[in-house]
């Protein structure tokens, strides 16, 4: 019987291979620290929650600001950098929504004198994948490409309304504080009898948004944005009616079937 040997350098090779395949894996570890209620995170916190060094979690740290995936923060921990975000917009972009919308978005802005946002379900919260800006308005509001929502905007609170895994969305919503959990809960209800969102986004701008869906369930939502002393919060605003008009469109567009309690339906 002949017994194999291997050379001390493929030894070497192996154990190369299996140190950058747990590199891989801490880097994805890191990144999947961010969220919505978690924005951003310091070496301390990074090597408590994965159980590594300080050392170590400050290298990983070090190492991913360098390759662009996360950046420095004024307050010194680490947040999301360029290149994550890019990416992001990069890949959520491909999907189909997102290349049948302009035209929509575009019609929309026209008719409301505002930017229109196209926000697409992130990891675990809804991302910027398309703005379109009106340009002949004295104010824009400007929104950035690759931007992640919190829990509390109004696109966030149609995907928590609407999303097919709702037990991952009470998981996002159970580690919130118990009267922010219960209001949040109250108003996704609301959404859900309603079929739209209104909500201040930052102070003193406004978000009014829709859900868009696909065969496979939600899969997009499109906002109008706007100062809040132009833009209306209420259910009887006339900006409201097109953006819901719009959202139905897209909807048919893409196969989908939207919501069978509709304003339109409501109505008739």
């Amino acid at each position: 019987m002949t017994k194999s040997t291997r050379s001390p350098d493929a030894a070497r090779a192996d154990r190369g291979d299996q140190a950058d395949i747990q590199a891989v894996s801490r880097v994805s570890q890191i990144l999947s620290l961010f969220d919505p209620a978690t924005p951003e995170v310091t070496a301390s916190e990074v090597a408590e929650r994965l159980s590594l060094n300080r050392t170590t979690a400050y290298r990983y740290c070090t190492s991913l600001v360098a390759a662009g995936l996360l950046e420095r923060s004024p307050e010194g921990g680490y947040v999301p950098g360029g290149l994550l975000l890019q990416l992001g917009a990069f890949a959520i972009g491909r999907r189909r929504v997102v290349n049948l919308a302009p035209r929509h978005m575009q019609a929309l802005s026209r008719a409301t004198q505002t930017s229109v946002v196209l926000s697409l379900w992130g990891l675990t919260g809804p991302v910027v994948s398309r703005v379109e800006e009106n340009v002949s308005t004295v104010v824009i509001v400007s929104v950035r490409v690759g931007s992640h929502l919190p829990l509390d905007t109004a696109q966030s609170k149609i995907f928590l309304a609407y999303h097919v895994d709702q037990l991952s969305m009470e998981r996002l919503t159970a580690n919130l504080p118990g009267p922010a959990r219960d209001e949040l809960r109250a108003d996704v209800e609301r959404v859900r009898a309603v079929g739209h969102c209104s909500a201040m986004s930052t102070p003193g701008v406004v978000a009014v948004a829709a859900p868009v869906f696909d065969e496979y369930g939600i899969c997009a939502t499109i906002a109008i944005v706007g100062p809040d002393n132009t833009l209306s919060m209420s259910d009887e605003a006339p900006e409201l009616r097109v953006v819901v008009d719009t959202a139905r469109e897209l909807t048919r567009e893409l196969g989908g079937h939207y919501r069978p309690d509709d304003l339109d339906q409501r109505a008739v």
